[in-house]
């Protein structure tokens, strides 16, 4: 699991990174396009971090990092949605898989904080 969700957590920010780069010039689009570029490609950043945790805190701590930057990342979409910067079915798979790694975040920071 830990290898599989590596790559996923990577795959997320790249297809972040490459809707950044399709983001037309504007002024939002751009202001927001880097906070979506910043807390999207942070989420595997805190993931990896997280396999070399000191302690059962600390792992929880960075995986609630990245759970935070998956929430950051949700605002952001829908921000991009809201001011119709693209339509809704160029964002929404990256919407869904944004739901999916909370989903994912969630479930092991809830085992983990089980056993300890």
């Amino acid at each position: 699991m830990a290898e599989s969700l590596k790559i996923r957590t990577k795959d997320f920010a790249v297809r972040v990174i490459k809707l950044y780069g399709s983001l037309p010039a504007t002024v939002e689009a751009q202001v927001i396009g880097k906070q979506i570029l910043r807390s999207g490609t942070s989420v595997g950043a805190h993931y990896r971090e997280a396999q070399h945790a000191k302690s059962d805190a600390d792992f929880i701590s960075k995986i609630e990092g990245a759970l935070q930057e998956l929430e950051e990342t949700t605002y952001w979409l829908e921000l991009l949605e809201e001011i119709e910067v693209f339509e809704r079915a160029k964002i929404a798979p990256l919407q869904a898989e944004t739901k999916e790694l909370t989903a994912i975040f969630v479930s092991i920071a809830k085992k983990v904080k089980s056993r300890s």
